[in-house]
């Protein structure tokens, strides 16, 4: 359970770049010792609340606090309390993974003796101490975001932004990144985590901030906002275009219910309350209709579909 003040917070919060409104009066609550995941279409406001939660940009109006200071009172307080990784990897190719993060812990001001100590014990917690010694250039996707989270630990801040660490990367290589960033949640740091990946958020987040044109248009768990969506869903999966507008209505029917369609799925989707009532109803429906069908299933509604009700627009999904 999640205790305590807030180790994020934002009220208010408002960024104009000339006609254009990136925040239109953000609010943000994130617990201490929790994931929270900000979800959102491009241009949404993610990054730019990040960078302003951050202090790398002055918001035109409202207030924010991170790990209890504010952001434009007390800047240096809030970045000595953070740590950032936003989208591009910022390790340098040239460079061993030791001497990158050892040049970063010069750069906070600790002894050499200390990098190297602090660096050989990041590297050994994020699977990274067999290629310590060679060239990052010579990392794979993974391996460098595991190092640039290392890079953003060095002294162990209680904050931590992440913003789209997984973009590009393939699955196996995300997978190992969720794995780094469960196990420092698991000691405690606050992360919040701006991605364009709904299972992502899925597999990582307390909580969710659904963001739009500048706004938090939802806030809650997962489930809770899958929920906000009405229960279950049974899902109907056909073979040929031709038969979707003719299925759409034999399912339509048999539950008198609206359908939603996808044509490029080939998938017909409806809320459903007695899952083995509408199976039975939906099956029998087409059979008697003559329509057949590839899969027919029934399960719980996805956040991609809560992100679709929210903002209009379908957001990526991993592969």
């Amino acid at each position: 359970m999640h205790t305590g003040s807030p180790a994020v917070e934002a009220e208010g919060l408002r960024k104009r770049y000339g006609d254009t409104e990136a925040l239109a009066g953000l609010d943000l609550s994130v617990p201490a010792g929790a994931v929270c995941g900000l979800l959102g279409p491009n241009g949404a406001g993610k990054t730019t609340a990040v960078r302003v939660l951050t202090t790398l940009l002055r918001p035109d109006a409202g207030r924010a606090r991170v790990a209890g200071h504010d952001v434009t009172r007390h800047p240096d307080r809030v970045r000595a309390a953070i740590g950032l990784v936003g989208q591009h990897a910022a390790v340098d190719d040239v460079l061993t993974g030791r001497q990158n993060l050892t040049l970063f812990g010069r750069l906070h001001h600790l002894s050499r003796r200390a990098a190297r100590a602090r660096a050989d014990d990041l590297l050994d917690r994020f699977g990274l101490t067999a290629a310590t010694s060679r060239p990052v250039s010579g990392y794979s996707g993974g391996m460098r975001r595991r190092l640039d989270l290392a890079a953003s630990l060095l002294l162990a801040p209680p904050v931590l932004f992440l913003d789209e660490p997984t973009t590009g990367l393939d699955p196996r290589a995300r997978s190992e990144v969720w794995d780094a960033l469960r196990a420092l949640v698991a000691d405690g740091t606050t992360v919040l985590l701006t991605t364009q990946y709904l299972e992502e958020a899925d597999q990582l987040a307390d909580t969710v901030a659904v963001v739009d044109a500048g706004r938090v248009v939802a806030e809650g768990t997962p489930e809770r906002l899958k929920d906000g969506l009405g229960g279950d869903r049974l899902d109907v999966l056909l073979h040929h275009t031709a038969d979707l507008t003719r299925a759409a209505a034999t399912v339509s029917a048999a539950l008198t219910a609206p359908c939603d369609l996808d044509p490029a799925a080939l998938r017909i989707s409806v809320p459903i309350t007695d899952r083995v009532a509408a199976l039975t109803a939906v099956l029998r429906a087409l059979d008697e209709a003559g329509v057949g069908v590839a899969d027919v299933a029934v399960r719980r509604p996805t956040l991609d579909e809560v992100f679709l009700r929210l903002t209009g627009e379908r957001a990526e999904v991993a592969a």
